[in-house]
């Protein structure tokens, strides 16, 4: 069986609409989120689908450069910061980068300890 190959060479993408929405509601929809009531739980994720909406949004422009169309593919977020921003800034956005995952792994960590608890 051929496997089936983009423009530049790697295997076909697969996704669709409907993964896309899966992994936004389980990026959106935290823990700790829905236990905030049935004002303020909604509200919240309304507005972090938001935040993601448009971060999303921001990472799809900078995907490609420097045509969205034919140009170099940036596969992943420090290839975009390089692109676009270069020098000091792709150390920075790395550092905050690995920041990021190590609270949101440690928020992980306390929210499943008191879970089991």
């Amino acid at each position: 069986m051929a496997t089936r190959v983009d423009d530049d060479g790697r295997p076909m993408r697969t996704g669709t609409w409907v993964t896309a929405s899966a992994h936004i509601i389980t990026a959106v929809i935290g823990s700790g989120v829905l236990s905030l009531g049935w004002v303020a739980g909604p509200a919240t994720l309304i507005i972090f689908s938001l935040v993601t909406l448009f971060t999303s949004t921001l990472l799809a422009d900078a995907y490609r450069h420097p045509d969205p169309v034919t140009g170099q593919r940036n596969y992943t977020y420090m290839d975009a910061v390089r692109t676009h921003l270069g020098g000091f800034k792709v150390k920075f956005c790395g550092v905050a980068q690995y920041a990021n995952l190590v609270g949101v792994t440690v928020g992980y960590t306390i929210t499943a300890s008191i879970s089991m608890a």
